[in-house]
């Protein structure tokens, strides 16, 4: 495949993007939080560490975010374990599959509310069920919240890694005479732990970054992320101190994407897969199942609630059925405005993202640029994803203070694209590699160049990819909360930044109202890129 000069302009293009839009911003912060007068100093951090308890709320943080990221990971391995290696009804492990996705859907800002309303004092549940409720504001509410969060995501990765586990071992175990859990353990937990490390690192990382749980439901439980938050958005803002506290929420995302990348490599890889139908045992599919059925009804439970109050006269009571407050709601011009905003940063984001993570993808893959430009762009990717959203907002606070660029949808385009670019790029990589490279030599005889070939031959095979990347783009930039927190203003106001002011004022059937309308444009968009992936599957094998 022929390759101009346009390549290694793109390449250095994208490069250049990430040095200026991620480095700079980052090592500016370094320079906020070292520097006073251009001089260097620790006086910063002796003020953080003088003036608030600093060093229990970053121990408070470690403690909820390894706390919740076990048990998710722990309930996670269960479900997949039910998917893969048991008999239970196909019905019930695609709705598995599909409903463990719910939490994806809402920002975690809604956690906490629907927490309290579900099971809380007054919770819908805790009323039908006429029980005492414990208290969830602090670590047992941050440890559901974190919990409830992080399980899609650990969910997958431990699916898809139970995938790719070639499962005909688990049949010679049995053949040599190995009872079930010296079965287990041999064949699937010992080549599985450096993926159940990789989930336990992942949700760790989720958790301890995250804002929207504990912004509600913290309580006295302080953790780091809300202390950012004070530093910067309190009475009287405080850059150094803040820049102070974004370091040391970057130090365990570091050390958290080294052991990812220690773990990736300790993976066992197999080089065929079987079909492979577990052994009958009644008795444990119908456990599975239960287990199954208990964990779908309690996120449900959880919930629930936001479909069900905000059509309630007065909450908890007044019971009886209105839609005056969903009609006050769409009433409101700064409710509206939210959301447009918030739809339309998000297409661009998904457009212009999927655009940036997709050419980044096909330099490294299918183009002959040099291994240092290569390995750049995979550098670039790692960062992204070891910088809390929070991190980045901030970063970008400090470079954008004062300039035309502050308070725009330009920069918080900018810092969604680049929080989640890592996701999209990794996916489009993996799929490029797979793509025979004879097609470039075919393309090349018949004098196709380097952009002919991408758009004929390439993208077309590509589609799927691209279409998951960009619903990826798209649901993430509806309901993040931590990269925006630091960047918007009345103009630019969010659905997510919305919530928190709605969450300031009590007005909780809004908070719901607007929830509803994430999850449902959340939705119906990933419906829509699931048609249109499966339309294009069976386009490409007619073909």
């Amino acid at each position: 495949m022929r390759e101009s000069k346009t390549t290694t302009i793109l390449s250095w293009t994208i490069i250049a993007f990430f040095l200026l839009a991620l480095l700079y911003p980052l090592i500016n912060s370094f320079g906020v939080a070292f520097l006073e007068d251009g001089q260097f100093t620790l006086q910063h951090f002796q003020n953080v560490f003088q003036t608030g308890n600093i060093g229990q709320i970053f121990k408070n943080s470690l403690v909820i975010a390894l706390s919740s990221a076990i048990l998710s990971v722990f309930i996670a391995f269960l479900m997949a374990f039910a998917v893969n290696f048991t008999n239970m009804s196909p019905g019930l492990k695609r709705a598995l599959s599909l409903l463990i996705m719910i939490p994806m859907l809402l920002p975690t800002i809604t956690y906490g509310f629907t927490i309290i309303y579900s099971i809380g004092n007054q919770g819908l549940f805790t009323r039908l069920l006429n029980i005492e409720a414990p208290d969830f504001y602090g670590f047992k509410g941050l440890l559901l919240g974190y919990t409830i969060y992080t399980l899609p995501v650990t969910f997958l990765m431990i699916n898809n890694g139970m995938s790719f586990i070639d499962k005909r071992f688990t049949l010679v175990s049995r053949l040599m005479g190995d009872g079930y859990f010296k079965r287990l353990w041999t064949t699937t937990l010992v080549p599985f732990l450096p993926s159940l490390g990789a989930a336990v690192i992942q949700a760790f990382f989720m958790a301890f970054t995250d804002y929207g749980i504990p912004s509600y439901i913290g309580g006295n439980y302080e953790v780091i992320a809300t202390s950012l938050y004070n530093q910067m958005l309190g009475t009287i803002p405080n850059f150094n101190n803040g820049a102070v506290i974004s370091l040391m929420m970057l130090l365990p995302s570091i050390i958290s994407m080294a052991i990812l990348h220690y773990l990736d490599k300790q993976s066992i890889e197999y080089d065929n897969f079987s079909d492979f139908r577990a052994k009958e045992n009644k008795g444990r599919d119908i456990c599975f199942a239960i287990l199954a059925i208990l964990v779908l009804a309690f996120i449900l439970m959880i919930f629930i609630p936001i479909f069900i109050v905000p059509f309630t006269e007065s909450w908890p009571y007044n019971l009886s059925w209105t839609s005056k407050h969903l009609v006050s709601a769409f009433r409101d011009s700064t409710i509206t405005k939210a959301f447009t905003n918030s739809v339309f940063i998000s297409l661009l984001v998904a457009i212009i993202g999927t655009a940036l993570a997709y050419f980044a993808a096909i330099l490294t893959t299918r183009s002959k640029q040099t291994p240092v430009v290569k390995k750049a762009i995979d550098l670039m990717a790692t960062i992204s994803n070891t910088i809390p959203g929070m991190v980045l907002g901030l970063a970008f606070l400090l470079v954008i203070n004062g300039t035309p660029l502050k308070s725009t949808f330009t920069i918080i385009i900018i810092a969604n694209i680049i929080h989640y670019f890592s996701t999209p790029y990794l996916t489009l990589k993996s799929s490029l590699d797979k793509l025979s490279k004879s097609w470039e030599t075919t393309a090349a005889l018949m004098g196709d160049n380097f952009f002919q070939t991408v758009w004929r031959i390439l993208t077309p095979n590509a589609v799927t990819a691209i279409l998951e990347v960009m619903s990826y783009y798209f649901t993430n930039s509806m309901v993040t909360i931590s990269a925006v927190v630091f960047l918007y203003s009345t103009r630019t106001i969010l659905m997510t930044t919305k919530i928190q002011e709605l969450q300031y004022y009590n007005k909780f059937n809004e908070v719901f109202i607007l929830s509803i309308m994430l999850f449902l444009t959340n939705l119906i968009v990933r419906a829509l890129f699931n048609y249109l992936s499966q339309r294009n599957q069976k386009k490409m094998e007619a073909h």
